[in-house]
């Protein structure tokens, strides 16, 4: 296992560039995105679902003392393996105290489909990292494996929405930057969004199988273009005392609601 000792490594320093979040130096809109994995769940997860990752570096300090990273470690070719000094891994680290381990991979990426004819979810510029990562957590757990992201949203491969989402990327087909008013044509399900105005309760609406569920800007909703769109507009029944539930909240009540309605044919 080769070790990295100085914050001048040329291997280190892209790393650590791109685990704040930055592209790589040089690389355009087209090229594949690269990001840094952080935290043993994180990397566990994408191990087991997506393959091997391009690298992996480990805090030494920690590789030595905690049977958990050395397991991982093992489970990974030598030639992969990198260690660093504990103030490197520290400096890497996007939270208050990181867990020593760290991934290099590259983003899944796929075209837009021809035909939408499955259960998706769509996010019109929500710009919240946490509640991007929340919805694509709950989706996922929900049954949903497709998420289509318009320009606008937050990344959705940025340090905060992975560690939100806590490996719902790993089993989810992510499309970014997609023209969602566009797509309305090539859906083959319903478009269901949440709103306040000529929208039905949602325990009284007879909801599909298989749906895009639009959900949109945390302060603004669904854009109005894509809102007359809409085959189904329904809203949630709370308390008049208060204005409404945070997106992601709202996201998970519709999605489960589906899901317990529908059961298995959900995934």
């Amino acid at each position: 296992m080769k070790h990295i000792s100085s914050r001048d490594n040329a291997l280190y320093k892209q790393l650590l560039r791109l685990a704040s979040g930055k592209r790589e130096k040089g690389a355009d809109s087209h090229a594949a995105q690269r990001v840094v994995l952080e935290g043993v769940h994180l990397c566990q997860a994408w191990l087991q679902l997506v393959g091997v990752p391009e690298l992996a570096l480990f805090d030494l300090q920690k590789l030595e003392t905690q049977p958990e990273l050395q397991a991982l470690a093992n489970s990974l070719p030598a030639s992969l393996c990198h260690s660093c000094e504990p103030r490197l891994a520290a400096s890497l680290s996007q939270v208050g105290h990181g867990q020593g381990v760290y991934f290099l991979v590259t983003v899944p990426s796929s075209a837009l489909p021809a035909s939408i004819n499955h259960n998706c979810l769509w996010l019109d510029r929500l710009q919240d990292p946490g509640n991007v990562g929340t919805l694509l957590r709950t989706a996922a757990a929900a049954g949903i494996r497709h998420a289509y992201l318009s320009t606008g949203c937050a990344s959705a491969w940025s340090p905060k929405v992975l560690r939100s989402a806590q490996g719902a990327h790993f089993v989810m087909t992510i499309y970014e930057h997609a023209d969602l008013a566009a797509l309305r044509s090539r859906l083959a399900v319903p478009l269901i969004a949440t709103a306040l105005e000529g929208a039905q309760s949602l325990y009284d609406t007879a909801l599909p199988a298989e749906c895009a569920w639009v959900f949109g800007n945390e302060g603004q909703g669904v854009d109005a273009a894509l809102l007359v769109q809409a085959d189904l507009r329904v809203f949630i029944p709370q308390v008049a005392e208060v204005e409404s539930l945070n997106v992601a909240v709202a996201a998970g009540v519709c999605l489960f609601e589906q899901r317990r309605v529908h059961g298995a044919q959900l995934g």
